[in-house]
């Protein structure tokens, strides 16, 4: 018995618009890739070449004066050590309250729901500025503290509803089956809610580590010791020296041309999130998308 195949016939308007949409996506995806790639190549050509070219992707000859001018500095792997630190305990410490939080706020039968939700909301519409942080965190006695780089911003309000969204779009029944079988509360979140949330925590998880790794301004306001300086700011301060200006950072005697350094400092700043985000790349959209559509 011979199955036969049906055969789709698109239109010329449909192969236009298709044709459309793909150059689209093409040309965007060329705006986003070229500056990338002139960045990296940038970085490791030559000063003659970079004195001469404005645009480099493949450089005419190598060289690996601005990450070696980079990684001469003392303090450079003692500052990737500190926002490694921060990343990986910031993330864990805001996806544990984050998670509680949500899977709180996402059950119906809790008592002034409304109420918490709407603070929540209200957080991100006003907050109470830099000022008033700064002293909380000074009376705490947070300052020159790791945790002045982890505790203020440990519970992201717009994370947190992204996770709720998505908490709610599990069906109760679940919960309901769990519960019957004997199984608490703990273990409804622990077994139920929280293998079925995988997508969703790969995403928030992925915005956590982002925003920790880039912390500047925190460290800026609260950090006055060099020694606990994440890479973000000791990257600042080897721009700054390339460029020829004082700064607090020890430099070498030979410095390299400021926009190669400065080439170099964007590839190190991004690299380790750029190594991380194709393990969670699968979740990503569908974590994303789901939690943001539901509720």
């Amino acid at each position: 018995m011979q199955q036969t195949k049906k055969k789709k016939y698109h239109s010329n308007s449909d192969r236009l618009v298709q044709g459309f949409i793909i150059g689209f996506l093409v040309l965007f995806t060329l705006m986003c890739l070229i500056p990338f790639l002139n960045i990296l190549g940038s970085s490791f050509a030559t000063p003659a070449e970079i004195a001469t070219r404005t645009f480099i992707i493949i450089p005419r000859e190598f060289t690996l004066n601005a990450y070696r001018y980079i990684l001469s500095t003392p303090t450079i792997f003692q500052s990737i050590g500190v926002s490694l630190i921060v990343t990986i305990t910031g993330t864990f410490l805001s996806m544990v309250l984050t998670a509680f939080m949500a899977y709180a706020l996402s059950r119906k039968y809790l008592h002034g729901r409304g109420i918490f939700n709407f603070i929540v909301v209200f957080t991100m519409l006003f907050s109470g500025g830099m000022i008033p942080t700064f002293i909380l965190v000074q009376s705490l006695g947070l300052i020159d503290s790791i945790w002045s780089l982890i505790l203020p911003s440990a519970v992201s309000a717009y994370n947190m509803i992204i996770m709720r969204n998505f908490f709610q779009g599990i069906p109760d029944s679940l919960e309901e089956s769990a519960k019957m079988d004997g199984c608490s509360d703990w273990g409804v979140f622990f077994r139920i809610i929280l293998p079925l949330s995988l997508p969703s925590i790969a995403t928030i998880s992925l915005f956590y580590a982002v925003s920790y790794w880039n912390t500047y301004q925190s460290a800026i306001l609260y950090i006055n010791d060099s020694a606990k300086w994440p890479i973000q700011v000791l990257l600042r301060q080897i721009v700054i020296v390339s460029s020829g200006m004082n700064a607090d950072a020890t430099s070498v005697d030979v410095v390299p041309p400021a926009q190669s350094v400065k080439m170099a400092v964007l590839m190190v700043a991004t690299m380790p999130m750029l190594i991380a985000y194709p393990f969670v790349q699968k979740y990503f959209v569908k974590g994303a998308m789901v939690g943001s559509v539901k509720g």
